[in-house]
């Protein structure tokens, strides 16, 4: 029988900003804990099934090494009774034996389909090095399991399996789930397997030269992705690059396969000189263009158009490492390519954002939430093959002021404008723009916090977000008649002057370029401040002499009446690396030529 996508259902207030837990480095362990035997009370859930490891020697990536893995077989699945598969791998620093990695095999076992769980290359018991979910490399490796699914590939103890759906001689009915890096995987396999049928990637990266160092202005080819280096998200990089370093310590082993070279121990050598790169604060044309190169090849936008597989995008909207314009980059892709795609935004991500009634196969709620149901159904329709099924609208939004998703044919566009003025308001009309000009200056030190983007990984409190004086300029609307619903990235047009940066910015080191950081406040009527989800836009002006938009990180927010809107540019983030050098910053404003703030709104009116 097919199954209908479950409607918008009572969900209580998203909670406060909750970390995850880095379990034995697992950083997708908490809000995707796939732990346990599925929610009781249906007879899928209630479905038995076996577990059994093995192990795959790949060659991949010039290596030979050993994938280490287990199968889950539902009961009463054989060569009779065949069907269809999912396959899946952790989140970076993960293993097949997390929670975040081994509940996926337990869910969808219990729910009739085969799983094959295994630690992606470098983690866990796996061998080979850490790329970044290299296609030619990870996917590769992940195309062999595929293999093995098909029937045509044993595993090294000479297990084979002949129970999955076949659509032909040696194409297995197979879908891919998990998040982060575990998501990126999908889409590198499915690059270059066309077997893969369907694909469930959530909360990972489009881009990882802007995931890891984004710059929102002077975007590329059409994408989102500037070729001018963007601003180093040095804390959330380094953790990661730490994690992977270390996994002689958090995963002991001694294979041969895993290790690179002296001062590389476990990544590729093109990761490490990107980090290296990153972390010097020196970003020369040739190396700069070298870093992007690597970080791109490695990274769902440069190899999308050989992505066919119906593919269902999950991003997290409290998420400082791939925010939901990575989502959006890859969704729009794959439907200007024809590539059946649909998006959801749902509540949390890597910084946080569980909401109760949200996805948590932890608790075994695939039934019960909205993600949850839409996964389900989407596997219904494309490895079932369930025609009638429901997978729901193009574009769903779990929105916190009602405890529930909206909906919408696609992403919302912008609808509405505010004008900067030259006496720090923020208005609606060009008219009410007051001619003046106001100036700020950065410190060697950030002066500005968005957040301690690893400070929920191990527990530790986080400062609320702030601004110093004298090192940043707001503009401020008036309080607002009525809510006003945003959904989307909103944009700003702005034209700065800075003639210390404009004598250095052609040195040829993209460092000597003006960095700046763009971010909207919603502010109470008591005077407290919200940094929605903390995000902020960091922005690298390729040429200070002439105008350029930001656009700034999607989000879902209500501007509750009587509210107000801060649009603010900070001269330094602490998430961030910053200026190099002190270079004072102008912004003048008239009627005829001023900065403009241009928003998504769904509901309500700007004022």
């Amino acid at each position: 029988m097919s199954r209908a996508v479950p409607g918008s259902r009572s969900r209580s207030k998203s909670l406060s900003r909750k970390p995850l837990a880095l379990v034995a480095g697992a950083v997708l362990a908490a809000p995707l804990a796939l732990a346990g035997t599925a929610h009781a009370g249906t007879a899928a859930a209630e479905a038995e099934y076996t577990v059994t490891p093995l192990k795959f020697t790949v060659s991949t990536g010039g290596r030979s090494c050993t994938v280490d893995a287990d199968l889950y077989r539902p009961s009463g699945a054989d060569a009779g009774h065949p069907v269809p598969a999912v396959l899946a791998t952790n989140g970076f620093g993960g293993s097949k034996s997390d929670g975040s990695t081994d509940g996926i095999g337990k869910a969808f076992a219990a729910r009739g389909y085969a799983g094959l769980v295994y630690s992606g290359l470098g983690f866990g018991r796996s061998g080979c090095l850490i790329t970044l979910d290299s296609p030619e490399t990870d996917g590769r490796a992940a195309a062999a399991l595929v293999d093995f699914l098909a029937g045509t590939r044993a595993a090294d103890d000479g297990t084979k399996a002949d129970f999955v759906t076949q659509d032909g001689p040696g194409d297995p009915r197979v879908g891919m789930v998990g998040g982060s890096y575990g998501g990126a995987i999908q889409m590198a396999t499915a690059a270059v397997d066309p077997r893969v049928d369907a694909l469930v990637p959530l909360i990972t990266w489009n881009d990882l030269s802007y995931a890891l160092a984004p710059n929102n202005t002077g975007a590329a080819g059409g994408g989102f992705s500037s070729d001018t280096p963007g601003v180093f998200k040095w804390q959330w990089t380094n953790g990661f690059y730490l994690m992977g370093e270390g996994q002689t310590i958090l995963s002991p082993s001694l294979d041969p396969s895993r290790f690179g070279s002296l001062g590389c121990l476990h990544f590729a050598a093109q990761a490490c000189d990107t980090i290296r790169l990153l972390n010097s604060g020196r970003y020369p044309a040739d190396k700069a263009a070298a870093m992007l190169d690597y970080a791109r090849s490695v990274s769902p936008a440069s190899y999308l158009n050989r992505v066919k597989a119906p593919t269902l995008l999950i991003q997290g909207q409290t998420d400082s490492l791939f925010n939901l314009n990575e989502a959006t980059a890859t969704y729009k892709t794959l439907k200007a390519q024809g590539t059946t795609a649909k998006m959801i935004w749902q509540s949390w991500g890597h910084s946080g954002g569980q909401a109760e009634g949200e996805l948590d196969l932890g608790q075994g709620n695939l039934e019960s939430s909205y993600v949850g149901g839409r996964i389900l159904a989407w596997f219904d329709r494309y490895l079932r093959h369930e025609t009638a099924t429901d997978t729901g609208p193009e574009f769903a939004y779990y929105r916190d002021w009602q405890s529930g998703y909206g909906t919408a044919a696609q992403v919302p566009g912008l609808t509405q404008k505010m004008y900067l003025s030259g006496d720090g308001k923020l208005v609606d009309n060009r008219a009410k723009v007051a001619r003046g000009s106001r100036q700020y200056a950065n410190w060697l030190i950030p002066t500005s916090h968005s957040e301690s983007s690893l400070a929920g990984l191990i527990g530790l409190p986080d400062p609320e977000p702030y601004d110093t004086k004298g090192t940043y300029l707001g503009w401020t609307s008036a309080p607002l008649d009525s809510a006003v619903d945003v959904v989307g990235a909103p944009e700003a047009s702005l034209k700065v002057v800075s003639p210390k940066t404009e004598r250095v910015q052609n040195s040829g080191d993209a460092a000597d370029k003006l960095v700046l950081f763009a971010k909207v406040y919603d502010v109470a009527p008591d005077g407290s401040k919200t940094l929605v989800n903390r995000l902020v836009s960091p922005v690298r002006v390729p040429d200070v002499t002439r105008s350029f938009t930001v656009r700034l990180p999607g989000i879902v927010h209500r501007y509750e009446a009587g509210h107000r809107l801060e649009f603010v540019i900070a001269a330094s983030d602490s998430a961030y690396f910053g200026n190099r050098g002190i270079k004072p910053v102008t912004v003048v404003s008239a009627p005829e030529d001023t900065g403009v703030l241009s928003l998504p709104v769904v509901g309500g009116t700007l004022n």
